[in-house]
């Protein structure tokens, strides 16, 4: 991703996301900073030096990042939010449990966590995350369970296989 501030991004996605810097160096003109959340992956996200100012236009629509489990997501939207993120929403996919929101230099972010339900996408609907784990999941698969397209994800992935073979 071409930033414009390199050191106020590896600060946002280090000390706020939790990514840890794997390599730097320069390329030419351009400075690269390595960050991975995973051990097995070097490099998840590369921060290039080299957005121009006033492009007028944002070509990454959003970047999703799986969280291992909804307490890291739960944890995250309380980090996110005491860091005053611009556009922080929870919603729920029906397939998936977001949190959506921008970095510094408005790039849409989603951490989300995989439910066992599809619903057909574009699903969206504003979570609670004030809610108790229990309500909130409750109040989740009550929602999905409403959506035509509604069924265990493992049926859902069983009818693609079928249809991709």
């Amino acid at each position: 991703m071409f930033v414009a501030d390199p050191a106020r991004m590896e600060d946002f996605y280090t000390r706020v996301l939790g990514f840890a810097v794997t390599d730097r160096g320069d390329l030419g003109p351009t400075r690269i900073v390595f960050l991975s959340r995973d051990p097995q992956e070097h490099h998840q996200i590369i921060l290039a030096s080299g957005k121009p100012a006033g492009a007028g236009f944002n070509p990454i629509n959003q970047i999703s990042f799986r969280m291992a489990e909804f307490a890291g997501l739960r944890e995250m939207h309380r980090r996110l939010a005491a860091e005053k993120v611009r556009d922080l929403y929870p919603v729920s996919h029906g397939n998936a449990l977001s949190v959506y929101f921008l970095d510094p230099e408005g790039n849409r972010l989603e951490l989300f966590v995989d439910t066992p339900w599809y619903c057909r996408q574009p699903m969206r609907i504003p979570m609670d995350m004030n809610l108790p784990d229990e309500k909130l999941w409750a109040w989740a698969e009550a929602e999905a369970r409403k959506q035509p397209d509604f069924m265990p994800v493992d049926e859902w992935r069983a009818k693609l296989a079928r249809r991709m073979h």
